[in-house]
């Protein structure tokens, strides 16, 4: 899995660091670690329901801070547990496109084992970095 949980960063909060190959990958890293933040068995999230994502910023770390709170957004405003199948990152514009398509289901405590809920993506410590083999992450989320 391509991801690690900090709990040393913060205390009221929860801390995940995510990696991977391309820039895509971390996007999706990211976002599965968010999962897990929430629900115990991010591999219970079946697939019945589709989520497009289309996302534009000037910066490309802020795409991905943007992207992360806007599953935040959907689980609360949809109460949609998700899991991100498929992100593409393109220059466009002056900035950052992302467009990706999401699949999940509706909240069931009796399903899903609830752990924490996430409220937003904070900028405390928040970053994307470019490494010789790929990318990294660090991400805070208030709880």
């Amino acid at each position: 899995m391509p991801f690690k949980y900090l709990p040393d960063i913060a205390i009221a909060d929860a801390a995940f660091e995510a990696w991977g190959d391309t820039l895509d990958s971390v996007f999706i890293s990211c976002a599965d670690a968010l999962a897990g933040v929430m629900v115990d068995d991010i591999s219970l999230i079946e697939g019945k329901e589709a989520v497009e994502l289309r996302l534009f910023n000037a910066e490309l770390e802020m795409v991905l801070f943007d992207f992360l709170n806007e599953l935040v957004y959907i689980k609360d405003a949809k109460r949609l547990l998700l899991r991100v199948e498929k992100v593409e990152i393109a220059e466009q514009g002056g900035g950052f496109e992302l467009t990706g398509k999401a699949t999940g289901e509706q909240i069931d405590p009796s399903k899903h084992r609830l752990l924490a809920d996430v409220k937003a993506v904070t900028l405390s410590r928040f970053s994307l970095v470019r490494e010789d083999e790929g990318w990294r992450a660090t991400v805070i989320v208030d709880i």
